[in-house]
């Protein structure tokens, strides 16, 4: 009995995406631009401070190491509440109106994604051939020059880091609900469109947005893969 339950529950999931369901794809569509440009932004300020960490020396780059490491561990409850208190009505960026509306969500998962794509590029830049660097600096090159030339070496396994905060990005739910709300047709991406269909009772509606997002962590994992044995 259950399992004839849970089989045409599948099918109905199956049928839903097949026929192109407008919400399963309002919402779909809204996750990968949360997600992605929460991404983009973290990989434009993790990426080349990352690689500035790593290549220089100076006082409290230990601890900032730490700090970095640490933080790729927060909660994203905790990180939700931060958010939250910063751009509701009496935070200090309350008067912009961005409590419950994609911008929070995007704020959010930045926060998250960002120590990630950070502690990544650092191990990916150290684990570039110092030689490559040595024969940079030898021949002339800026440091900007040389930060150039070490983000070329490093792409591939910059590109997973990306790829990895993308990753935690789409599947987060706990930060998002928070500050997003849940607003049908505005705020409701995959993750906390599961979490309500599932309480409502919806369950075909919920294992079809599963099966979504299923399929984007193993695309992610898919090309992190093919990544990896490249550069093997």
């Amino acid at each position: 009995m259950a399992s004839n339950y849970l089989i045409d529950g599948f099918f109905q999931a199956v049928n839903m995406i097949a026929s192109l369901n407008p919400e399963i794809i309002g919402v779909t569509v809204l996750s990968l631009q949360v997600s992605g440009t929460a991404t983009l932004l973290a990989a434009a300020v993790g990426i080349p401070a990352g690689v500035f960490i790593s290549l220089n020396e100076f006082p409290g780059k230990r601890l900032i190491q730490n700090i970095v490491n640490t933080l790729m561990g927060l909660p994203p409850v905790v990180v939700g509440l931060l958010v939250f208190l910063t751009v509701s009505r009496a935070g200090p960026l309350g008067s912009y109106g961005l409590l419950f509306t994609p911008t929070a969500m995007i704020i959010a998962q930045f926060v998250l994604v960002t120590p990630i794509i950070i502690s990544l590029s650092i191990s990916a830049t150290k684990a570039v051939d110092r030689s490559v660097i040595e024969t940079a600096v030898s021949l002339g090159a800026r440091k900007y020059e040389t930060m150039s030339v070490v983000l070329f070496e490093a792409r591939q396994a910059l590109v997973t880091a990306v790829l990895a905060g993308f990753g935690r990005a789409v599947a987060e739910v706990g930060a998002v609900m928070i500050v997003g709300g849940d607003i049908r047709w505005s705020t409701r991406v995959l993750t906390t469109s599961i979490v309500l269909q599932t309480r409502i009772g919806d369950y075909a509606m919920a294992i079809a947005l599963g099966l979504i997002l299923l399929v984007l962590s193993f695309t992610i994992n898919l090309i992190v893969n093919m990544l990896q044995r490249e550069k093997r």
